[in-house]
């Protein structure tokens, strides 16, 4: 695989750590389609690992971590495209 270029620094507010943790412990969760498309994160590995790491406000968390997951479709979706 070619090397990718690193991605530039950004900021996260704090109120939003807890839904950024959350998706990198669960980064390799994603459900694929039939035609190789990704179309989003395997809810039930999300609740049971929300769970194993006792996040808290999980309802919370869980919307901000939807928003992450669309972007993250559209991101690894783009490369099929």
């Amino acid at each position: 695989m070619p090397e990718r270029e690193p991605e530039p620094d950004f900021e996260v507010w704090e109120e939003n750590w807890p839904a950024v943790e959350l998706f990198l412990r669960v980064q390799t969760c994603w459900k694929i389609g039939g035609l190789g498309t990704v179309t989003g994160l395997c809810y039930q590995s999300v609740v049971t690992v929300a769970k194993l790491y006792s996040v808290e406000d999980l309802p919370s968390v869980f919307e901000d971590l939807q928003v992450l997951e669309l972007k993250g479709i559209d991101l690894l979706n783009k490369e099929l495209r």
